[in-house]
């Protein structure tokens, strides 16, 4: 097993839509993990394009309960990759998603709604 670190700051709340019971934020995620195949020697990190990251192995997360995300591509795509010289790779992306949130208005306007924001991973 590969042991992921991760890490998750919310940019923005764009918009909370009672009619759709959903809400819309843009994210930053950050995932760090050890391939012990991309060592090198060096002292210095290198940081790749963000289109290499189709040749590297990246955890399979996703945000659960999302009805619709898409990745930030102007003027390229928002992805960072970093590689360590002991294999440790950064990786950063920037994701604006749609994700359900059921509301219980019927105490509104006094009503308080907690909405969640979940990642997971695929398990084979």
């Amino acid at each position: 097993p590969v042991s992921i670190g991760m890490s998750m700051d919310i940019a923005s709340i764009d918009t909370i839509s009672e009619i759709n019971m959903d809400y819309t934020a843009t994210i930053f995620l950050r995932q760090r993990w050890t391939d012990e195949r991309l060592c090198f020697d060096g002292n210095k990190s290198l940081s790749l394009d963000g289109r290499l990251v189709e040749m590297l192995w990246v955890p399979d997360t996703f945000i659960v309960d999302s009805k619709r995300s898409f990745l930030h591509d102007v003027t390229v795509e928002n992805r960072l990759i970093r590689i360590y010289p002991n294999g440790t790779v950064l990786y950063a992306i920037r994701i604006t998603t749609t994700v359900s949130c059921s509301m219980d208005l019927t105490k509104y306007p006094m009503d308080k709604q907690t909405c969640t924001l979940q990642l997971e991973s695929c398990k084979a």
